[in-house]
């Protein structure tokens, strides 16, 4: 009898050990959890199994089955929150078995449509000082669980405390290297991108290592207590980018105030999603070190897991050394744009006293020789004195381009219309000439040259689509009070094909103010006149 005794204990020790083995092989969480409940069901013989993972805030916040089908989960519904039974083991960690489960005075019976149990064996699964969760077994093959089936589960739940915490180093430690990775990989394009839109660049690398359903950028207004989501990812991100929230009392502002991240587990006060969706969940937060920058909040959608313990640490160093890439590419790219201005003011310094001085000398000189000569010979030199002008023109409206005011903020119409030639060159043969004469700048202003830069672009879009030209040049001038700007090409002509409504736009913005406008088009090209006196301006 002891021999028989013997070898069923050794039996059974053997089993624990393959169930040991078994739940040690996997360093992936869920499916250490899994073989974990696996395993205990296959030792002590019994027909349904659980492990339920522990909330930080009491109940179960996972529940994986075994022995249950897929029909049977789904009629029964919603998974045990950790009442009755289930909650005595939450309340107190030690082992609980019985022979009958409606025996026990914490027993509240099944919800409908569950399979009838009888007996059952818990026990709480610690990693290290910390109650992670709690295995639950019922229904033994002889009838009830014995104090050996007790023993054994508890032996297994010591080893299933260990895979956990190994499952929960590795996968803390993967997340760790993706987020060094990533940080690395986001300093350097920060670094390497001249103009770029950094937070988008930043937001859409966290929504991605932190598993996250939303990632916003929060910056600061004018309104106290507000703050305007400068940058979204994730779930309605269109809609949600531009819109305001107020700060004040919730997770944003206690951030904004202590300048140190934080982490929620309810981002009640924050649903700036459709009414109609789901509520967010779990929040991180974390201040943004570069000027202006605000806060950076990561959050998931209510009901999904909350974030690790770690997460905050992560995102915190890699916001933290993400702002600090933004400050160096800013400071970096202000360096560049200062010593762009400064080469810019050097070549405009070059052409005005050396190339254009130069130029005006062979002028006068080509006139005193045009005086003391006659016939073709004079006509010649006359006309290359003229074509002198008109190059002197041209570089002067470099210079300008070069080295005028026309820095972050002013809207000066020289520029304007330069930018405007420089927009549409892609679509031309050539860049569009452009030439100003007198004080543009002083006398076009404000409505003025608002209609000025429409006009423009108006008969830039008709060379474009209808003149098929190789030159086109745009003059823009102010003599005695008027406003003239001309516009011509060297294309094939409207050929009747101008839009009417366009024409009559840029007739009607003429007579408005007072002047006139003018199109002449043939095969030889096209020539627009628009003139309006200075004094109707508004």
């Amino acid at each position: 009898m002891d021999r028989i005794q013997d070898l069923a204990t050794q039996s059974r020790l053997r089993a624990l050990l393959r169930a040991n083995q078994a739940i040690i092989g996997h360093l992936d969480l869920p499916l250490v959890l899994e073989s974990i409940i696996e395993a205990a069901v296959e030792l002590v013989g019994a027909q349904y199994g659980a492990l339920g993972v522990v909330s930080p805030d009491g109940g179960l916040e996972q529940f994986i089955n075994v022995g249950m089908t897929p029909e049977q989960v789904r009629q029964i519904g919603h998974l045990p929150e950790g009442h009755g039974l289930l909650g005595a083991l939450i309340d107190d960690p030690h082992p609980i078995r019985v022979p009958r489960l409606s025996d026990h005075p914490r027993s509240v019976g099944f919800p409908a449509h569950h399979p009838p149990m009888m007996s059952f064996l818990g026990v709480p699964i610690r990693v290290r000082d910390e109650v992670y969760g709690n295995l639950y077994l019922s229904n033994q093959a002889s009838g009830e669980f014995s104090e050996d089936d007790e023993q054994l589960v508890v032996a297994l739940a010591a080893t299933a405390g260990i895979a956990i915490e190994n499952a929960r180093l590795f996968a803390e430690t993967v997340r760790r290297q993706a987020w060094a990775a990533a940080s690395t990989e986001i300093t350097a394009a920060l670094l390497s991108t001249e103009h770029g839109d950094n937070l988008n660049v930043l937001t859409a690398r966290v929504l991605t290592l932190a598993d996250a359903d939303v990632v916003w950028v929060l910056q600061p207004t004018s309104e106290p207590g507000r703050m305007t989501i400068a940058t979204a990812r994730g779930i309605d991100e269109e809609r949600i980018e531009g819109m305001t929230v107020d700060s004040a009392g919730s997770i944003i502002g206690s951030v904004i105030e202590a300048g140190q991240p934080r982490q929620v587990d309810d981002a009640a006060g924050l649903q700036p999603l459709s009414s109609d969706g789901p509520p967010l969940g779990p929040v991180m937060a974390v201040p943004l070190a570069a000027p202006g920058s605000g806060v950076l909040l990561v959050a998931r959608l209510a009901g999904r897991a909350r974030f690790a313990r770690g997460d905050l640490e992560m995102a915190a160093n890699f916001a933290g050394q993400a702002s600090v890439a933004m400050e160096i590419a800013a400071a970096r790219a202000s360096r560049q744009k200062v010593a762009l201005l400064e080469d810019r003011g050097r070549i405009a310094r070059d052409l005005h006293d050396h190339v254009i001085q130069q130029l005006f000398a062979t002028g006068l000189e080509l006139q005193s020789i045009a005086g003391q000569t006659h016939g073709a010979v004079a006509e010649r030199i006359s006309a290359s004195v003229t074509d002198l002008d008109g190059s002197i023109s041209q570089i002067r409206t470099v210079i300008f381009a070069l080295s005028g005011s026309a820095g972050e903020g002013t809207s000066a119409v020289r520029h304007a219309v330069i930018d405007l030639a420089n927009e549409v060159s892609p679509n031309l043969t050539r860049t569009p000439t452009v030439s100003f004469s007198g004080p543009v700048d002083l006398m076009i202003t404000g409505q003025l040259a608002d209609d000025v830069l429409a006009v423009t672009r108006e008969g830039l879009a008709n060379v474009v689509k209808h003149a098929a030209a190789e030159h086109t040049s745009i003059d823009l001038s102010v003599h005695d009070g008027w406003a003239s700007l001309a516009i011509s090409d060297d294309g094939r002509g409207m050929n009747g094909s101008s839009r009417r409504s366009g024409v009559k736009n840029l007739e009607h913005r003429a007579a408005d103010r007072g002047g006139t406008f003018a199109l002449d088009s043939d095969d030889r090209g096209t020539r627009l006149l628009w003139r309006v006196p200075i004094e109707a301006q508004s």
